[in-house]
């Protein structure tokens, strides 16, 4: 009866209308509940602007069972306001499938020249390279989002520099990662899909000096003139930088550089 109830366009709007008491900038878009037995898991989507928004969002849906509950549903009983399908910090196919915060595809496609001059690989090697590791070698592994060669290196970085709740690294950073030979096979087309990037350029731990300080250099620092389009341009920009990550390891791979490298630059010098 409940998952009805929300399924309702009608009753929607209303627990929407309870949503707004709590918050001038989120608002509920809409609500999908599963259900298990006796137990209901409602999945609320929202708007949280230029927030992370995982407070706004309790906030909110406390609002919207208290009144059901105070209602309609007399004998609901909360056992707690998350159940886990919403899917925070784990990786889960919900945030898979249907996304999370925001989801970006990010792409670029690199001269042939380039790939073989600055990058020391070619295209074919690159792309049997990605086929093989992050493709087969990922679904060998029985990977749920983790379709790439070190996208949560990037991710967790950036979201130490920029204030972001590290521990959603674990979803933020579910990525495929995607090669293939373009214009004929003389370039080489590159791209990253990330359904579920978690970010937030107000609140939390964006008000501290080095994170805002860094935010200041992306030029996302605190709320856009459009709500949300700061948030958006960083959940970019995470996604520009694990492409880039993920095309110069796959090219040190697929060029047998990566140990040398280590060997030469992560080694103290040898002792006299």
């Amino acid at each position: 009866a409940f998952a009805a109830w929300m399924h309702a366009p009608a009753n929607l709007a209303v627990a929407q209308e309870q949503f707004a008491t709590t918050t001038r900038f989120g608002r509920l878009t809409s609500c999908r509940v599963t259900v298990a037995g006796r137990y209901a898991y409602a999945r609320f989507v929202c708007a949280t602007g230029d927030a992370m928004g995982m407070n706004m969002v309790s906030k909110g849906v406390s609002a919207v069972l208290d009144f059901l509950s105070a209602g309609s549903f007399g004998d609901l009983e909360l056992l707690g306001l998350s159940g886990n399908v919403c899917c925070d910090k784990k990786a889960a196919a919900v945030n898979w499938i249907s996304g999370r915060g925001c989801s970006v595809v990010a792409e670029a496609t690199i001269p042939g020249h380039v790939v073989e001059s600055v990058l020391k690989t070619t295209v074919a090697a690159a792309c049997e390279l990605n086929v093989a590791k992050n493709l087969i070698g990922s679904a060998m592994a029985g990977a749920l989002g983790g379709f790439n060669a070190h996208a949560s290196n990037i991710v967790t970085a950036l979201y130490l520099a920029c204030g972001q709740d590290a521990a959603q690294n674990v979803e933020s950073s579910q990525c495929i990662t995607l090669l293939e030979p373009a214009n004929g096979g003389a370039d080489l087309h590159v791209s990253v899909t990330m359904p579920s990037i978690e970010v937030g350029t107000v609140g939390g731990g964006t008000i501290l000096a080095p994170q805002r300080a860094c935010l200041e250099m992306l030029g996302v620092a605190g709320a856009g003139q459009e709500a949300g389009s700061h948030a958006r341009e960083l959940a970019t920009v995470v996604a520009g930088a694990v492409l880039a990550g993920e095309l110069s390891l796959l090219a040190a791979l697929s060029a047998g550089h990566l140990m040398r490298a280590h060997l030469a630059h992560n080694r103290k010098p040898a002792a006299p």
